[in-house]
């Protein structure tokens, strides 16, 4: 059992933001577990055009696969190229993006394999293991962390005895980062014809609408974010004029979400986006695990919330005890008067 793979996702000829930062997470684990990083990527007239996109970023050697029909994805022949490939490069780990194509993608595989699988990680790290039922110990485990039981609970798992070790991760979770030491970047171009078969593109997409993002929530250097103790729709408004004065983003908690004060796709948290703002603001937010698992690594966290015992307090670097109807209007009111 050798390298650590990721499999890279495209749009079109462009790499996905995600796969480039397990790119960078593989990096890491395969230097600590002296082995090399390898990567997949498959798509259509994609030659030439996605190498400089996932080189960089300390891959040893990557797999391109470039056919017709390889684009846009369908599950099938990703699927095909993805088992039969680590049928001959036997890897350690597999990483992927929790994304809705790594979604489909990582379970087909890892059932194909038998190897388990598992979703939306927080954490990945390398460790060892004492199975004291079987007295074995095993050393270089992949610990694949993420919460657990509605977030009640961090769980660490471990597959000692089947390969590869496979993880999906959301986007965002991992920080991406150019490679500054060296690394092989060999490039291997393999025929598509030769892992798949016919039967595999008998699914067609006939047509697909990708709708832009309305915001840039996850790359926001200041995140204004509201909870349940927002109270209404109308409360979050004062949380938009709040991250207009500070050219922020605003962002809410799932409770928030399923009150229908905003939007789902402004949710924090394990079933949302992550961030990593500078400066996070959050309003009325208790801090369940859940959300803590998408901002706890923003550089400053500002909690305004009216109970002194929030959870959220605890990770805080500030804490405004106080209403968010009290604190926030007063917010807006200084920063109005002192931006330039």
């Amino acid at each position: 059992m050798n390298n650590v793979f990721v499999y890279c996702e495209i749009e079109g000829t462009t790499v996905a933001e995600v796969s480039q930062e397990l790119l960078t997470k593989g990096r890491k684990l395969a230097s600590q577990l002296g082995v090399e990083l390898h990567a997949v990527v498959a798509g259509t007239g994609i030659k030439d055009k996605v190498e400089s996109q996932i080189l960089p970023y300390g891959v040893d050697k990557l797999f391109v696969f470039d056919a017709e029909g390889l684009f846009p994805y369908t599950s099938a022949p990703h699927t095909s190229i993805l088992v039969n490939l680590f049928k001959e490069e036997k890897p350690q780990i597999c990483l992927m993006g929790a994304t809705v194509i790594g979604r489909d993608l990582g379970p087909r595989v890892s059932s194909s394999l038998t190897s388990g699988l598992t979703a939306d990680c927080t954490q990945l790290e390398i460790g060892d293991y004492d199975d004291k039922k079987a007295g074995k110990h095993y050393e270089n485990l992949l610990y694949q962390i993420r919460p657990a039981f509605g977030g009640n609970i961090v769980a660490t798992i471990v597959n000692p005895d089947h390969r590869p070790q496979m993880a999906t991760v959301r986007s965002g979770v991992m920080q991406k980062a150019l490679y500054d030491g060296t690394a092989k970047n060999e490039v291997v171009y393999l025929d598509a014809a030769k892992y798949t078969d016919a039967a595999d593109y008998i699914v067609k997409v006939l047509d697909r609408h990708v709708e832009a993002a309305k915001h840039n929530l996850k790359g926001a250097p200041i995140v204004v974010a509201g909870g349940y103790g927002v109270g209404s729709k109308e409360g979050f408004d004062m949380l938009f004029q709040l991250a207009k004065e500070l050219h922020g983003e605003v962002g809410a908690s799932r409770a928030a979400v399923d009150a229908g004060f905003v939007d789902h796709d402004r949710q924090i948290g394990q079933t949302g986006v992550t961030v990593h703002p500078k400066v996070y603001i959050a309003c009325g937010i208790s801090g369940q695990i859940q959300h803590i698992a998408g901002m706890q690594d923003s550089g400053i966290i500002i909690s305004i919330n009216s109970d002194p015992d929030a959870p959220i307090n605890q990770i805080a670097d500030y804490v405004i005890n106080g209403t968010v109807e009290e604190v926030v209007p007063k917010l807006i009111k200084y920063y109005k008067a002192n931006n330039k």
